[in-house]
């Protein structure tokens, strides 16, 4: 399909491919999504002993505002029990890198921040999600592929047998399944070598099946260097084009750099829309963007399209600069999942601006991110540790629970 044709197609997508959807969703009763998947824990986080008490989310009536009728936000409320510790190996810090089109120099006045059209449960169980604006992202990336828009949608409910036999494992222990355990969070659409999942963040899992291999001269495995993924995405870009064919100005970005514990680096190949102002930018790099993975042999297997629902904006909130953020790194106001203190600003590393993005957040606003040296994890060889703690970017005024480190892990 040339590119023109195909940009014409997505035009249409939105309206249409939304009241289809919706029709073919009337059909039936709407289906409840399923419960959440739990995330695990660093095993250095599972054996550390709490000093404190984590940092808990404090309801907000949601009438209360912030000075300029911006409503007033409340922190910590993210899926804190799957995030774990994020840390960093590397023998230097300018080692770690992406293409995040914040910089230190960059003039942000404000930024704007979002709630999570998404709501869960106490059980991370999706609660609302919109199942008729996931089919249209699924066709629409279909579209994207050149697959056959008209090609059957299912959902993931398990199959009768299957949902027996998870009956009965809960009936050997007394137990009983879960009001909702078997309801679907996710639809799909497949060709012969082709899988499309969409779940309700409307995030696209691509799976190739079988993978793919690129040419010869390209690597793209695991370890591959910096400049061979850089060649390797050149060519998926342009043998892919049409997922980035929404972007007015797609941007790689080759995030990583960091070893594993035998010394060996690896990057992630990944697009995102530069063009626009750098609010714009900044948003995109962070929300909307489209990702290749390879398998173990170095095999295009997986591609996934992120784009979640920005609709509900809750402002444009002022933004602190830099020196202020450090100001208050030092002080205490951080959340952090690395169990120790922020050991001191002779130790940080580098800063960047980014929002959490977690599916389980409530609230999607900017931090930033200090990657600073932990010097009692220093490791044979020179290689370091690097650990992130993060400072809201907003306005402390704005903020009615500004994060302090307390001893304990504040996610």
């Amino acid at each position: 399909m040339r590119a023109e044709l195909l940009s014409d197609a997505l035009g249409q997508l939105d309206d249409s491919l939304l009241e289809e959807a919706r029709i073919r969703r009337e059909r039936t009763a709407p289906p409840r999504p399923a419960w959440g998947r739990w995330g695990a824990l660093a095993a250095c986080l599972a054996v550390a002993v709490l000093a404190g008490s984590q940092l808990l989310p404090q309801k907000q009536p949601p009438s209360v505002s912030a000075p300029g009728d911006l409503p007033l936000l409340t922190l910590g409320e993210g899926d804190t029990a799957a995030r774990g510790y994020e840390g960093y190996m590397a023998y230097d810090i300018d080692e770690l890198v992406n293409a995040n089109p914040w910089t230190p120099e960059a003039r942000l006045d404000t930024l704007p921040v979002y709630r999570n059209a998404v709501t869960y449960d106490d059980n991370y169980r999706a609660q609302n999600a919109d199942f008729d604006r996931m089919e249209a992202q699924l066709v629409s990336v279909a579209v994207q592929l050149e697959l056959d828009p008209s090609l059957p949608v299912t959902d993931n409910t398990p199959s009768p047998e299957h949902q027996q036999a998870i009956r009965d494992k809960f009936a050997a222990v007394g137990d009983t399944v879960p009001e909702g355990y078997f309801d679907p969070d996710s639809l799909i659409m497949e060709s012969d070598s082709i899988k499309l999942t969409v779940d309700e963040t409307l995030t696209v899992t691509i799976a190739f099946q079988p993978p793919v291999e690129l040419p010869e001269e390209y690597d793209f495995t695991h370890h591959a260097t910096l400049e061979a993924k850089e060649e390797a995405a050149g060519y998926l870009s342009a043998e892919y084009a049409g997922l980035l064919s929404g972007m007015e100005q797609p941007a790689l970005n080759l995030t990583g750099g960091d070893r594993d514990i035998y010394g060996e680096q690896s990057y992630q190949i990944e697009f995102y829309d530069a063009g626009g102002s750098l609010e714009n930018q900044v948003v995109n790099y962070n929300f909307n963007r489209v990702a290749f993975y390879c398998d173990d042999d170095g095999k295009l297997f997986l591609a996934r399209v992120y784009a979640p629902d920005l609709s509900q904006k809750l402002g444009d909130y002022p933004v602190i600069s830099p020196a202020q953020a450090e100001q208050l790194l030092a002080a205490g106001n951080y959340t952090t999942s690395v169990p120790c203190q922020m050991p001191g600003l002779e130790y940080l590393g580098k800063v960047e601006l980014v929002y959490r993005t977690g599916s389980h957040e409530k609230t999607y606003l900017p931090y930033y991110r200090f990657l600073v040296e932990l010097p009692e994890e220093q490791r044979p060889g020179g290689m370091k540790d690097y650990g992130a703690y993060y400072v809201p970017a907003v306005e402390g005024q704005y903020i009615a629970n500004m994060p302090k480190w307390d001893g304990g892990f504040n996610y």
